[in-house]
């Protein structure tokens, strides 16, 4: 890999490693050290996502207008603000303003990174975007194994690591980014494009593609949030459910070689490939649903694990596909933003599930979401192919 990506590697580690000595626990310390229900636990953490959803599409326009450079130093500098506020002040009505704030600094972050990466190394295709997700899972491992043995003695001190880690991303961002090009060329389309296809129907498939998306982090953000705190109610304890990110992280990382064998015969069809690891999500919570203690959960996880290694990167890899040249980052912010509606809506959405008719009916209506993913997976492409064949039929008319 070129220099330039993996200097981005190295800042999502950093920046991610931060950010999950927090974010695995935020359910946990708003309902058992905040005192308040999951559903309102549910709206924090909806406007943590909310606020990534805004900084997202801003990230990704400002990308597209100033660079990356800029856009990620103003990312950062509203993240830091947020976390030296969170370190001295972190009171519920504190919490929520700061973890707001740092919702959208990260926002415009991530889009910015992804947009980067493809602009940087254009002919690695999918590999740049699998080289950052599999960075963002590298920091969980870290951050998600220290974050529960830190918080098992002190909730202070994971806010203080939070910061610590953010001012080495910081550093990182200023010195190591500013000679780094946001001008790259272009990949070859998710489809065959012989024929010209209008930026319409790409954005058309985009948006479907997003749904579908957004439909699978409804799901995955169920582990943060209502899951995390239904394993404190079954007798796992704060140490064993943050050893469960810690296995994801690491089986994502480590599980590399494994996971290109899975992706061989997908390798020019990333729709089979999200649709085999869309159905994989649903298996995963099929076992969730019937799992009683703590091996039950790690074989759910690592099922789960093996979905998203499947979906994640491809969706990246296929907007960047389709955008026109000089709109990579508007492309990045939709599905950024996309993902963000997902873990913004879900946790608020799974907590009233819970809370008026139990984990059951959560899990059921889960699997439902799911399938409905699946569906727009098929045919989110159909506006791609109707717009191909349209030249060709107007000529034979012709």
């Amino acid at each position: 890999m070129p220099k330039a990506i993996w200097l981005l590697v190295i800042g999502m580690v950093i920046n991610v490693t931060g950010a999950s000595f927090l974010w695995p626990l935020n359910t946990i310390y708003i309902h058992e050290h905040l005192g308040k229900s999951l559903s309102v636990a549910g709206i924090v953490l909806m406007l943590n996502a909310a606020g990534s959803v805004v900084g997202n599409l801003l990230g990704g326009a400002l990308f597209d207008k100033i660079g990356g450079y800029r856009s990620i130093l103003l990312g950062t500098v509203i993240n830091l603000s947020a976390l030296v506020g969170m370190t001295f002040w972190h009171d519920f009505v504190h919490y929520v303003i700061f973890l707001t704030m740092m919702g959208f600094g990260a926002g415009i972050i991530f889009p910015v990174v992804y947009a980067l990466a493809g602009a940087v190394w254009p002919e690695g295709g999918r590999r740049s975007f699998n080289a950052i997700y599999v960075s963002q899972n590298a920091g969980i491992a870290i951050g998600s194994a220290l974050g529960g043995f830190v918080a098992s003695y002190s909730f202070d001190y994971i806010f203080t690591a939070n910061l610590g880690m953010f001012i080495l991303f910081f550093i990182l961002a200023v010195f190591g980014y500013r000679q780094m090009s946001t001008v790259g060329g272009r990949a070859s389309s998710v489809i065959n494009e012989s024929k010209p296809v209008k930026n319409k129907s790409k954005l058309t498939a985009l948006f479907i593609l997003c749904i579908a998306y957004m439909l699978c982090w409804v799901g995955y953000v169920q582990w943060q949030s209502t899951i995390a705190s239904y394993t404190q109610e079954i007798n796992i304890s704060l140490k064993q459910y943050s050893l469960l990110w810690t296995i994801n992280g690491a089986l994502i990382v480590l599980g590399q070689p494994l996971i290109q064998l899975l992706v061989r015969p997908f390798k020019d069809n990333l729709k089979k490939q999200m649709i085999v690891g869309m159905f994989i999500f649903i298996i995963s919570f099929g076992v969730t649903a019937i799992a009683g203690d703590f091996k039950g959960f790690v074989a759910a996880m690592v099922i789960i694990t093996v979905g998203e290694m499947l979906v994640w990167p491809a969706v990246p890899t296929i907007a960047n596909q389709l955008s026109p040249k000089g709109r990579e980052g508007f492309y990045q912010g939709i599905v950024n933003s996309t993902a963000t509606g997902g873990r913004m809506f879900g946790p608020l959405l799974g907590g009233m599930m819970v809370d008026l008719y139990g984990m059951t009916a959560l899990f059921m209506a889960l699997i439902g979401l799911l399938m409905i993913g699946l569906l727009l997976a098929f045919t989110y492409d159909r506006p791609l192919k109707k717009a191909e064949n349209a030249p060709s039929v107007q000529t034979a008319s012709y």
